[in-house]
């Protein structure tokens, strides 16, 4: 497997699992439940004699070891482990622990006897932790702590501290958790950012091992072509835009910023990039006062106009009409371009899509998707296409 395809994976398998850094603490919570309920079964087997009510004791512990056994597999990670999960697992560590002021001698409790559950109450404040992060872990602490206090043998000193401790382990695992998760995200974004990278070069080796090539040979043949030889300015216009593609492909496969992204924020009349699009059967209205954009986005919105003219012409058929419309609103600029022709079906575009002609959702969607607009096209067969494009005006000064 090549690095690229190698960074894919892990990216994938980190983005799909979104939690493989927490899963160990997560065994580690699941396997502390377990071995916390064995202490509290020999706890209370060594000790329920002493108890003044030992079976209400027993039928606790029993409720304890089911649920405990039934939820094992759903503390395993955060995904099964739902605040419901939760919830019913800290309404059975209160309870015992109010059970335990009921059912215990009040000599023992006074003495400092542990509760039912003793630490496997600690278990759901680390599911807290693992679930919600730090703070969810001091609101179940704060309550088990609670419950402590009111139930079994007020404020003491024993309580107090058991408390604390509970409370920093839980806040303490809470936060290594969300360091954790915050952790993998960076890791996550940098492994795509990474793929993205040797993708991009490698699309770049073959643009320069075919497009940059066709294009260089075009120009150079153009302007061959084109010198004094009977239509040799076709030639010679076809030589100077493949010239101007070829650069703009190189800066692009450099990472640089294109040609039009290097000029200044200035205001630019979009009726007058429009006009040249203007023929014998297509009319273009639009305002008697400027329609002012800055000059990248009222770029293009043109290209954009461009690309719906060219279709207009490739799929129309020649004898077909477009009329292109210009909207100057105080939030927004509005183009539309209508034809006569004979429309597409539903589910047309998603097909040339998926075909790999991607004229319509890049050239004209793509762009107005950049500047913060839309782009609607509808059409019904037999009645031709319109295509409404809309660009805000804030958005565009961005």
């Amino acid at each position: 497997m090549s690095d690229g395809s190698r960074t894919g994976a892990v990216g994938g398998t980190l983005a799909a699992g979104g939690m493989s850094v927490e899963l160990p603490l997560w065994r580690a919570i699941s396997y502390f439940r377990v071995l916390a309920l064995c202490y509290a079964v020999l706890r209370y087997l060594n000790s329920y004699l002493h108890f003044l009510h030992p079976v209400a004791g027993w039928i606790y512990l029993g409720a304890l070891i089911l649920w405990t056994l039934a939820s094992t597999r759903a503390f395993a990670g955060p995904q099964r482990c739902t605040w419901y999960v939760l919830g019913t697992d800290l309404t059975l560590a209160v309870t015992g622990i109010v059970m335990s002021g009921m059912t215990d001698d009040p000599a023992r409790i006074s003495h400092g006897a542990p509760t039912l559950p003793t630490i496997w109450a600690a278990g759901t404040v680390l599911g807290f932790a693992g679930k919600g992060g730090w703070r969810w872990a001091a609101a179940a602490g704060s309550v088990i702590g609670l419950a402590n206090i009111l139930g079994h043998g007020g404020p003491t000193g024993d309580n107090i501290h058991n408390i604390v401790l509970l409370m920093v382990a839980g806040c303490a695992i809470g936060y290594v958790i969300e360091i954790a998760r915050a952790s993998e995200a960076t890791l996550t974004r940098a492994l795509q950012v990474e793929a993205a990278t040797r993708e991009r070069e490698r699309l770049s080796r073959d643009i320069h091992d075919g497009v940059l090539q066709v294009l260089a040979l075009v120009q150079r043949r153009g302007g061959e072509q084109g010198g004094g030889r009977p239509g040799g300015a076709d030639f010679a216009e076809l030589g100077r835009l493949a010239g101007e593609q070829e650069r703009a492909l190189r800066t692009l496969m450099s990472g640089g910023p294109l040609p039009a992204q290097r000029r200044p924020l200035e205001p630019q009349d979009l009726r007058t990039l429009l006009g040249g699009y203007a023929g014998e059967r297509i009319t273009l209205s639009a305002p008697g006062t400027p329609v002012l954009l800055p000059a990248p986005a009222a770029g293009e919105l043109a290209a954009a106009v461009g690309a719906a003219v060219d279709n207009v012409r490739r799929h129309a058929g020649p004898q077909a009409s477009a009329w292109i419309l210009v909207e100057d609103e105080p939030e927004a600029v509005t183009v539309s371009i209508r034809d006569d022709g004979p429309g597409f079906a539903p589910g047309r575009l998603g097909e040339a899509e998926q075909a790999g002609r991607l004229g319509v959702s890049q050239s004209i969607r793509g762009r107005l998707l950049d500047l913060g607009g839309t782009a609607e096209l509808y059409s019904v067969p037999g009645e031709g296409v319109e295509v409404e494009l809309r660009v805000p005006r804030r958005g565009s000064d961005d």
